[in-house]
């Protein structure tokens, strides 16, 4: 059955490409949702003195602080999570609490914050990109094999950044880093692969390819369990650790694209390449 699957591989190529236009496409019409790291704001967590609903709370701080500029995220009976304006006024928050509940913590971030904040994403990602790419092409030294790698990392990472536009995962700093996390993953199974298949020489190509992804499998199901039981945790447990959840719910999304990517993309390209050599 597996030797079918991996033998009739031209096909399977195009399912991973084809996810990921649409990725593409579901963040050029919806782009981000950014966080307050990115694009400016407060954000404030607010200790209840008595349960009441996210419309309540969103009423009574509007009215405060007479502004329209008031995002409730999350409510419990015990605390609740609000988005803000940067120009937002602690005391004066305080002051339209009283005897609704009390601020455990408050973080503000300005323009120009934000956008240095951004600017160093852009150069984290492109840095990341680059030297991986340096790295694989100096380990394999030949021109498809490399790009191969290089073009499952990118599919896996913009699959992820689709999934997040499209579940309204919002771009932060934290993100950002789950997003750099998963092209060492994807970068890891796809060298796993294609060191299989181009180095060794006992077996078949498809025993090879059968070997790889045992190894490979296993990893990614353990990382995708792992990161299943964080974001279960995070969401349903200690529903105030939202930034935990949301590095979970990117990894979850990047690690089943990237099972995508490496065992139907680039194992499909590293076979189509090795028969063309022959």
């Amino acid at each position: 059955m597996l030797e079918k699957f991996i033998e009739s591989y031209k096909p399977l190529i195009a399912i991973p490409v084809v996810i990921t236009l649409i990725a593409l496409t579901i963040l050029a019409v919806n782009g981000f949702n950014e966080g307050i790291d990115l694009k400016g704001g407060s954000i404030a967590v607010i200790s209840l003195e008595s349960p009441v609903t996210s419309q309540e709370l969103e009423a009574t701080i509007e009215k405060g602080l007479k502004t329209n500029e008031v995002t409730v995220y999350s409510v419990t009976d015990k605390e609740a999570t609000v988005e803000l304006s940067a120009s937002t006024d602690v005391v004066v928050l305080e002051k339209t609490l009283e005897g609704t509940g009390t601020i455990l913590s408050f973080k503000s971030v300005g323009p120009v914050l934000s956008n240095a904040a951004l600017n160093q994403i852009y150069w984290a990602m492109g840095f990341a990109f680059l030297f991986m790419s340096i790295t694989v092409f100096i380990i394999f030294r030949n021109f498809v094999p490399s790009m191969a790698v290089i073009l499952a990392a990118l599919s896996d990472i913009i699959i992820a950044m689709g999934g997040m536009s499209l579940f309204g995962i919002p771009l932060s700093l934290a993100s950002v880093g789950a997003l750099l996390m998963l092209i060492g993953y994807s970068v890891d199974t796809d060298i796993l692969l294609t060191t299989r298949l181009l180095k060794r020489r006992e077996g078949t190509i498809t025993e090879r390819a059968i070997d790889a992804m045992k190894t490979g499998m296993t990893m990614s199901i353990a990382a995708i369990a792992a990161m299943t039981v964080l974001y279960v945790v995070t969401v349903f447990v200690m529903p105030q650790a939202e930034t935990l959840s949301n590095i979970a719910a990117v990894l979850i999304i990047g690690l089943v694209a990237d099972i995508l990517a490496t065992w139907l993309m680039n194992l499909g390209i590293l076979r189509w390449y090795l028969e063309v050599r022959g």
